[in-house]
């Protein structure tokens, strides 16, 4: 049964459309997928102008407990910092943790300083 079970998923795997995948990867854009000893693998890659070396921060959303009336239940803390080291694919990057303790489900986001890049 697993073995079978196992095959159909292997089957049916490439036959998601490929708009299927990208509304996928639009979901989870950003996201630490795994870590494993100081390295992470993240929900961005070539698609999303991955480059090698870029400084991501790393942001954990916590709910604040305030309700929608009285503002966002939400918020973003810093968690840490990674940098990546291999572009995997056009979806997918994996980049070693320079500070902080990143999570799997914790996002990633390029920071530009204030008045652009330049």
């Amino acid at each position: 049964m697993a073995v079978s079970s196992l095959l159909l998923v292997a089957a049916t795997s490439w036959a998601v459309p490929a708009e299927a995948q990208g509304l996928f990867h639009r979901i989870m854009r950003g996201t630490v997928v795994e870590k494993s000893e100081g390295v992470v693998t993240v929900c961005v890659g070539r698609a999303d102008g991955a480059k090698l070396g870029q400084q991501l921060a790393v942001v954990r959303i916590m709910p604040t407990g305030i309700g929608a009336k009285g503002g966002s239940a939400w918020r973003m803390r810093d968690v840490g910092r990674v940098q990546l080291d291999e572009i995997v694919d056009d979806h997918f990057a994996r980049a070693t943790v320079l500070s902080g303790d990143p999570q799997k489900n914790d996002l990633v986001e390029l920071r530009v300083p204030q008045g652009g890049a330049k």
